[in-house]
């Protein structure tokens, strides 16, 4: 059946989110407060209590038949257990579609918090945004669906039709370690027609975005070695290759002269994209003025479409430590993104056989701690895409553009090949200025308040809709 707009309490739906956005900005700030950082290294407390305090507020709703909080074996890992998830059900009635609203509760670590104008964990509200770690990324999503709920219980009652399954993972930004496992423990209870994902951007603070393309990733660590030990670099420099000059020449081959990716067997995604041009990009990330961007091809068909190679961390001697030694070994962290198109596993294969052909001197590499993540494109023919596009057209009086994201969420690829009659939809609170993973992330409120009323709009649309 096509929904009708007459079918649709839409009034009601802007009043409840309207009425309801302080207490749902005021949970987003509890959430926020909360340091949880999945990742190995920190304390895995704050995780499991940012988990509790989801399943509270999933609770509270009062529309779920059952909410847990559970942790499923990471495969390989010695029966090791990721971090919490929230789980809420409530089944379909009246043959009406069953939703799946993800998003995740776990944050990346804050950084130096020197680099913040205000404390990482302190929700701050300069302007017209709100700043902490989480704030957009992705505790905003968490409480977009909290919210959108809330909108559809006001507007519609508790005895509503719409099928809900509500899942709030616990270690996105740890490379979803146990996802697949969770998914196989819980395969009835996460299966739906449609699944939101609330975990990317939209174009600007004034228009919405539906992601349809995905970069996958590979992450390694990188250890190269050229001695047993360390030694006296007035002594044996310049004979003897230290660890950290082979790091250096070997780092270098990842790219051409004008920065493209120089690694063979890394492919490229051919489509089009929206005029984007220099000036909006240096708005968007900070480029400093003289300094060029990189690479060939449109601007956005670089972030989108092709591979993009980063160091994003190095284990060398710091420069307040620094001796007048040679270096035995330098460990770096690289992390590649994929093109659509492209099996990550292959471009794992390719960026590591890369880096030993290539290594100067004959140094000695060690590869350890790789993770893939596959790329993916969305596909735009269902219903469920015309619904959310016409709830977003709704909530901010323009279309919603379509857009590639040059991030990585491998997971989707997994619930494409566990579900593959489901219909995905890639939505998202972020904007170009959100600063999702460094200081000072924020989110813009107006963006959230809209992206809360899309949500709300799509639930009170799917509601009222049967058959396919």
């Amino acid at each position: 059946m096509t929904v009708t707009p007459e079918t649709i309490p839409t009034m009601a739906l802007r009043q409840a989110v309207e009425q309801g956005l302080p207490t749902t900005i005021s949970d987003l700030c509890a959430l926020v407060r909360i340091p949880s950082v999945s990742w190995s290294a920190f304390d895995r407390d704050p995780v499991a209590a940012s988990a509790d305090a989801v399943a509270t507020l999933a609770r509270d709703l009062g529309v779920f038949d059952t909410v847990t909080v559970s942790q499923a074996l990471i495969p390989g890992a010695d029966g090791e257990l990721g971090q919490p998830a929230v789980l809420a059900v409530r089944p379909a009635r009246n043959g009406r579609p069953t939703v799946v609203l993800y998003a995740h509760h776990d944050v990346q670590p804050p950084g130096n918090d020197a680099d913040w104008e205000s404390p990482p964990f302190e929700p701050t509200v300069r302007g017209d945004r709100l700043y902490g770690r989480g704030a957009a990324d992705d505790k905003a999503g968490v409480m977009a669906h909290i919210a959108a709920i809330r909108a559809l219980v006001a507007a519609e009652g508790q005895d509503f039709d719409l099928g809900i399954t509500l899942f709030i993972e616990g270690e996105e930004e740890f490379g979803s370690r146990s996802f697949t496992t969770f998914l196989e423990d819980n395969l009835n209870a996460l299966r739906g027609d449609v699944i939101v994902v609330a975990d990317s951007n939209n174009w600007d603070v004034t228009t919405p975005a539906i992601t349809v393309s995905l970069r996958g990733n590979v992450t390694l660590r990188l250890t190269v070695r050229t001695l047993a030990h360390a030694s006296h670099s007035g002594m044996f420099g310049g004979v003897v290759p230290d660890a950290m000059l082979a790091t250096i020449q070997l780092l270098a081959t990842l790219h051409d002269a004008d920065g493209s990716v120089a690694v063979d067997g890394l492919t490229s995604h051919d489509a089009s994209t929206p005029d984007y041009d220099e000036a909006q990009l240096r708005a968007e990330t900070g480029l400093l003025e003289g300094v060029s961007p990189i690479g060939r091809g449109s601007l956005l068909s670089r972030v989108w479409f092709q591979p993009a190679i980063t160091v994003t961390g190095i284990d060398a001697p710091t420069v307040d430590n620094a001796s007048n030694t040679l270096s035995p070994s330098i460990t770096v962290r690289i992390s590649a993104r994929i093109a659509p198109g492209q099996k990550a596993t292959d471009a794992a294969v390719v960026l590591e056989a890369h880096l030993r052909a290539h290594a100067p001197y004959g140094a000695v590499l060690e590869f350890d701690d790789i993770d893939v993540g596959e790329p993916f494109l969305v596909d735009t023919s269902g219903w469920a895409v015309t619904e959310a596009a016409a709830a977003m057209t709704d909530a901010w009086g323009t279309p919603p553009v379509d857009i590639g994201v040059g991030g990585s969420i491998p997971f989707i690829a997994d619930l494409v090949r566990v579900f593959p009659a489901a219909q995905i939809l890639v939505t998202g609170v972020e904007d170009p200025d959100s600063r999702a993973h460094s200081p000072n992330e924020s989110l813009h409120l107006g963006v959230f308040a809209r992206a809360v009323l899309s949500e709300a709009l799509l639930l009170g649309r799917l509601n009222h809709r049967t058959g396919s």
